[in-house]
């Protein structure tokens, strides 16, 4: 993590800064206009050559030794960038991170800006051709969104309470989504996400390709060893591959290097023998974002 992001929240979180979801930013950085003009050709996003790239054919080229340290160092330098947003066209100050339910409901609750709207996943909508309504926006997305027709649901609730949009997010983490929270440009927040792999555009890039576009939780996940039946629930559960089933002994392992925590192997575990840890607290892992 930055040092911007440690030190611009609550305890070193940058998404429970209240600050960052206000009306005030919007204004100053004319984000209305900013805002409508990426969503409204979002699909063209992934096309579009940025400094002489663009995401076709993204595995080929990070393969070439030179060529991909350059398109990593120039990819994140634009996702970290926390210069004030010019271009809706590239993906400056678009960082995210893993959070679990608990931090998500805390957003919901206490952060947020309203008008609060659950909208169709855009990813989903890109990959699949499918549109699930599993992506929670605030404040003046609420007004991009209501002039993009195939971004609203047609069958789901559009405008949500607070208490709504809780419900809605836990509905979906216990699905088995993960929960992750997104700069829109910086320093403007205004996307909660219910995320999958390999449909998510933020995830993928890390977990394909080693580009950190977005960071894991504050988070990491230990288990009660005496409390693991062996079922294997939670294996199927982890997106990320931190989780193997030893069949012999009948317990779990978690590969802590490879978890993202966001807890959603909790929701799996019926003995309640896994638990989250902040990762500050782990030896080893307290810088590992």
């Amino acid at each position: 993590m930055c040092d911007l992001c440690m030190k611009h929240g609550a305890g070193g979180k940058w998404y429970l800064n209240a600050e960052h979801y206000s009306n005030e930013i919007v204004e100053k950085y004319n984000l209305r206009d900013f805002l409508m003009e990426q969503y409204k050709n979002f699909e063209q996003m992934s096309v579009r050559k940025v400094h002489g790239f663009n995401a076709v054919g993204m595995g080929y080229k990070l393969r070439i030794p030179l060529i991909g340290k350059i398109i990593r160092h120039t990819a994140e330098s634009l996702l970290h960038s926390t210069n004030p947003p010019t271009n809706p066209f590239k993906p400056e100050g678009h960082i995210g991170q893993v959070i679990p339910l608990e931090d998500a409901i805390a957003i919901l609750e206490n952060c947020a800006a309203e008008p609060i709207i659950e909208k169709n996943c855009m990813c989903r909508y890109m990959s699949r051709g499918e549109k699930e309504a599993c992506c929670i926006n605030f404040g003046v997305m609420s007004e991009i969104v209501d002039k993009l027709p195939r971004f609203i649901p047609e069958k789901d609730k559009y405008f949500l309470t607070r208490k709504q949009a809780v419900e809605r997010f836990r509905e979906h983490n216990r699905k088995g989504y993960i929960g992750t929270i997104w700069f829109g440009p910086y320093p403007y927040i205004n996307n909660l996400c219910s995320c999958a792999n390999p449909e998510c555009a933020g995830l993928r890039p890390r977990l394909d390709y080693g580009i950190k576009s977005i960071f894991k939780a504050e988070y990491i996940v230990h288990h009660h060893e005496e409390d693991c039946n062996g079922c294997g629930a939670c294996v199927k559960f982890c997106q990320f591959g931190a989780i193997e089933l030893d069949k012999t002994r009948k317990k779990i392992t978690i590969d802590m290097d490879k978890c993202f925590g966001c807890g959603l192997c909790r929701h799996a575990c019926r003995q309640n023998a896994i638990h989250l840890t902040p990762r500050d607290e782990v030896a080893g892992h307290e810088k590992d974002y």
